[in-house]
């Protein structure tokens, strides 16, 4: 395609600067060309042209009836972050500053990966500024960059339609969820509620000392402050909490395996959002969190950090992290983190247990990283594998699908039990309970005392 034609193609895909004709003046023209051939033989082909060029130099008179594009102007406001799969409005400001009022229509140069809700079609009237407000999607996380606005308005009489692109840039940061995080931090206790079991308590004369309060039923009568008792008169009671300080290391998988898709996003999506849930809680709790991420190497590192401002730190380090389609090198990676973490800490891996459990050498690693750290893997469940275990089969192939997905069952409960023989903790949980799970679980190892 020649660049004159390429121009060509533009303009009519909405792409470039230029005037076109709309389906009125198509309409129009149609009509009269059919009225000329109807009655050919009764006009002479002077009056023909006459009123063919009649009709042209009106409709471009039509154009001195409409704004010139100097006299528009357009201005973008949008979140510098945004958060994946969320709904955000975009304002777009557009002034007109002439004296005729326009019907437009416009397309935002939006990124692919966020959704399109165009065309937008509407009327500005002279000398006034429009906000046009539209809601989309940005379904992939990363760095993203809006430059064009592309804008097309009719003249009064709607025979020709002027393009026009203005040049706006802005930058925009697409973040991991953080719908879990909110909820975690509006009601910690409710969020943590699992299955309709709350978490266990820490255990008794355990952690920090509070504050003594009131003796209420369900109390352990060994945590009664008898002095206090004996001097108010009334069954007081010492009240402890898990010990602050604490050092949590935060494992993010980025290899091939956390590429599969889920109902919301694929696992390393739900594995982010979860793992951003637990850094929230462990922050808040004034405990110190380190974030890896890691594939074939080590991808992101962000050191411990206390206080919730370090939040803010981890996610601007790895909002932008993706899939890499490679196996991740566990060796390399828990290596590093021997010389990186010197502190007793909780390792907590976000990766799928399946691939882990196939790799025998990381038993030798993570058996000498076990005698000064507490590890604890959290996986997403395989809601295939656990489908076609459930179902009741009715064929032989459901029969035969049945039993080789309850034979790897079988072989995952095997290995599992196997690496927990040796103190290293697994657990799985469906997408939806997952970033429940991993909190759940931190917070009973707190309250537990087992760092």
């Amino acid at each position: 395609m020649t660049k004159s034609l390429k121009s060509w193609w533009d303009r009519f895909l909405f792409l470039d600067r230029g005037i076109l004709p709309t389906k009125r003046l198509i309409i129009l023209l149609l009509i009269l060309s059919i009225g000329f051939f109807l009655s050919l033989s009764k006009l002479s082909w002077e009056l023909m042209i006459g009123l063919n060029l009649f009709m042209i130099i009106g409709s471009l008179v039509d154009l001195l009836f409409s704004p010139n594009k100097k006299q528009l102007a357009a201005k973008r406001k949008l979140q510098a972050e945004i958060e994946r799969g969320l709904p955000t409005s975009i304002d777009i400001e557009v002034t007109n500053h002439s004296t005729f009022g326009l019907s437009y229509r416009l397309i935002d140069g939006i990124p692919g990966s966020f959704t399109q809700p165009f065309l937008i079609s509407g009327r500005i009237s002279g000398e006034t500024t429009s906000r046009i407000t539209y809601v989309t999607r940005a379904m992939e996380r990363g760095d993203y960059q809006m430059n064009k606005i592309y804008f097309r308005y009719k003249s009064y009489l709607g025979l020709w339609e002027k393009q026009f692109t203005f040049t706006i840039s802005n930058e925009v940061k697409v973040i991991p969820d953080l719908s879990e995080t909110r909820q975690y931090l509006e009601n910690a206790q409710k969020f943590l509620l699992y299955e309709g079991v709350k978490i266990r308590k820490q255990q008794t004369g355990a952690g920090e000392f509070s504050k003594i309060r009131s003796y209420v039923v369900g109390d352990d009568p060994r945590t009664i402050n008898w002095r206090q008792t004996a001097k108010l008169q009334e069954v007081m009671t010492n009240e402890y909490e898990p010990e602050h300080g604490k050092y949590i290391t935060i494992l993010l998988d980025c290899g091939r395996m956390m590429g599969a898709e889920l109902k919301k996003g694929n696992r390393l999506e739900r594995a982010m959002e979860s793992a951003i849930t637990v850094a929230t809680a462990a922050l808040q709790n004034g405990d110190y969190v380190s974030f890896l991420a890691f594939s074939t190497d080590v991808k992101v590192f962000v050191p411990a950090g206390k206080g919730m401002a370090h939040l803010q730190t981890i996610l601007h380090a790895i909002y932008s992290v993706k899939v890499d389609a490679a196996e991740s090198n566990y060796g390399a990676v828990l290596s590093y983190l021997e010389t990186m973490q010197k502190k007793r800490s909780l390792l907590l891996l976000f990766s799928d247990i399946h691939t882990f459990l196939r790799e025998e050498s990381m038993l030798i690693y993570l058996r000498k990283l076990r005698q000064r750290h507490y590890f604890l893997m959290v996986g997403i469940q395989d809601a295939t594998l656990n489908k076609r275990i459930d179902e009741n089969p009715t064929t032989v192939q459901s029969a035969m699908l049945k039993s080789m997905a309850q034979q790897q069952m079988l072989v995952k409960k095997k290995e599992k039990q196997k690496w927990e023989k040796q103190g290293l903790m697994m657990v799985e949980a469906d997408e939806d309970k997952l970033a429940i799970t991993a909190v759940s679980y931190y917070i009973n190892i707190m309250n537990r005392n087992l760092l």
